[in-house]
């Protein structure tokens, strides 16, 4: 079963952190989507499954790179209509270019994101039934 309240609050640090990371120090972007797969992982007290780590951070992931494209899209559409307002006929070209393009960078976010973030999922799924097995043996 799926725990979609961890999957939202992983969606939304990977979102956010791999925005923010990657508008101040690019190369440290990736820490976004696996922190966020492992808090979606890691907030799961049901099952101590690896596979479930790794689909609930999957899924964090690729709804994380949504919401980064989500969130391109809007800023894009911003410029466009600065640019529209400026420049009648080139706005539209410049809109409709840079709607094709965000499209595209929000699949590659998703896969990017997805695959990051399933790597996070299996790390929390290991930190947190290693923590279950330690607990367990006291």
């Amino acid at each position: 079963m799926k725990d979609w309240i961890a999957i939202a609050i992983g969606a939304i640090v990977n979102g956010a952190l791999t925005l923010v990371l990657a508008l101040v120090f690019f190369p440290l972007f990736f820490l976004g989507p696996i922190i966020g797969g492992f808090l979606a992982a890691y907030l799961i007290r049901d099952e101590f499954e690896f596979e479930s780590g790794i689909i609930h951070g999957a899924l964090a992931g690729v709804l994380g790179g949504l919401l980064i494209g989500i969130l391109s899209l809007l800023g894009v559409g911003a410029v466009a209509v600065i640019l529209g307002v400026l420049l009648t006929q080139l706005g539209l070209a410049v809109g409709a270019i840079g709607i094709v393009v965000v499209i595209f960078l929000t699949i590659l976010a998703m896969l990017v994101c997805g695959v990051l973030s399933a790597i996070g999922g299996a790390i929390g799924e290991y930190v947190q039934s290693a923590g279950q097995r330690e607990y367990e043996a006291y």
